[in-house]
């Protein structure tokens, strides 16, 4: 849970960060379409250092891509990329690789993700 900065002050990085990751959010993990196998390449705008085509059928090319939209992308950018049963099925690890403040945004908007990453541990 994320706490309130109190009326006057400045806001946490906490804040920042979990508004920030939260603004890009979908409505619901339903709208997570994308591709389930197949070479991947990301724009730019989110892979803009290092490897930017991925193999989704190689594991951790995809918890790769994964890990990248997640911590780059914007809503319309995790849509496109990140498909829902892929992102239920890795969340239990996922969850361990990416940033706290990307974890704690998408756990508490999907509590199902916070039943797959506790069930796994």
């Amino acid at each position: 849970m994320v706490q309130q900065t109190p009326p006057g002050a400045a806001p946490s990085v906490t804040d920042v960060l979990h508004e920030r990751y939260a603004g890009r959010l979908p409505d619901a993990l339903e709208d997570l379409a994308g591709p389930e196998q197949g070479l991947v390449e990301l724009p730019l705008h989110i892979a803009w250092s290092g490897l930017r085509t991925y193999d989704l059928d190689r594991p951790r090319q995809r918890m790769g891509l994964y890990r990248t939209v997640l911590a780059e992308g914007q809503r319309d950018d995790i849509t496109r990329f990140l498909n829902r049963d892929l992102l239920l099925a890795q969340w239990p690890l996922m969850r361990t690789m990416i940033s706290r403040h990307v974890r704690a945004a998408w756990e508490a908007a999907f509590p199902e993700l916070e039943r797959q990453g506790s069930a796994a541990a």
